[in-house]
């Protein structure tokens, strides 16, 4: 993965909260569903969506902090709850992103909100993304960086402990771990963003299960990602200047065994349990990596309905 070095930056959409009370100690693996996930948003039952986890957001979700009434960036977006710790105040250029992991994440964002409003006629409101370490007040209740990376679609912000991919996904789930795994992850819950925007989550009914329906968002979420993949050298900044330079095999590579090492069967059988389709919430390590094929190969947001395929 590169970017290209004359690409300019676009932060406003990305922010940190910094250290947050709460979080206490090291990040832990859950238990898939160890804890029944669902809430009520405006009447409908959602999954609140970690790549990893089947854990609800405790408290109130859809409740409490303070709502505000904002101030709208480009795209309509709520900024009032974008925290600065000018974490990314350094990141200017494609070259900045090709040294910094944190402009790397700037650069991944701009791709994926370049990439998704070109899929709008209109009215394409960006998600937000905020970095946080230890625990993160949000739109869906207070977080810990126990649940990994998650969308919370109350605030349409994504939220990322980035110690998450280091002690979790490759230290505990055993990933190999690469430059591409952290884009892939973004690209999994921005599509979650999208699956909001577009009305998906409504078809959430049952919530665990090898053909639940949390397990075919959960899916879509992961051929959304391929679907970026496949189109991100073809992204741009503001300017019209390609955002990546190039993408290759490895890359690809890396977010198949992402997309592997988060596979409900595999988190089962790290925790010491037995494979249990019944408690799957995000589908096989074989089902993520075949849907994520499946959007980079197709290339359709159509050829991603996983609530139309007859088998997953």
């Amino acid at each position: 993965m590169r970017f290209n070095p004359k690409a300019r930056l676009d932060t406003s959409r990305v922010g940190d909260g910094g250290g947050g009370g709460g979080g206490g100690g090291p990040m832990r693996l859950p238990i898939p569903g160890g804890t029944r996930a669902g809430g009520g948003i405006g009447g409908v039952i959602i999954i609140i969506l970690f790549v990893v986890l089947t854990q609800c957001l405790g408290g109130g979700i859809g409740g409490g902090g303070d709502t505000g009434t904002g101030t709208q960036s480009q795209g309509g977006t709520d900024t009032s709850r974008m925290d600065d710790s000018e974490r990314y105040d350094n990141c200017k250029t494609g070259a900045d992103a090709n040294k910094d992991e944190d402009c790397a994440r700037v650069a991944v964002e701009n791709s994926l909100y370049n990439f998704w409003s070109s899929q709008f006629d209109s009215g394409f409101t960006p998600a937000t993304m905020m970095t946080f370490s230890g625990a993160v007040n949000t739109g869906c209740g207070q977080a810990s960086s126990q649940v990994g990376p998650f969308y919370c679609p109350s605030d349409q912000k994504i939220y990322l402990d980035t110690t998450f991919f280091q002690d979790v996904l490759e230290g505990q789930l055993g990933g190999q771990g690469g430059d591409f795994v952290e884009p892939y992850v973004i690209g999994h819950e921005y599509g979650h963003h999208i699956q909001n925007l577009m009305g998906t989550m409504g078809k959430v009914r049952t919530q665990q299960g090898p053909e639940s329906d949390a397990v075919r968002l959960e899916l879509q979420a992961d051929c959304y990602a391929g679907l970026w993949t496949k189109a991100a050298t073809g992204t741009t900044d503001a300017d019209g200047v390609a955002i990546f330079e190039s993408l290759d095999d490895a890359d690809i590579q890396e977010a198949l065994d992402s997309a592997k090492a988060v596979g409900d069967d595999r988190i089962q059988q790290k925790s010491g349990q037995g494979v249990n389709p019944e408690g799957w919430t995000h589908g096989s390590s074989e089902q993520r990596m075949r849907w994520f094929m499946t959007g980079y190969k197709d290339g359709t947001v159509e050829s991603c309905d996983t609530f139309a395929a007859s088998q997953l």
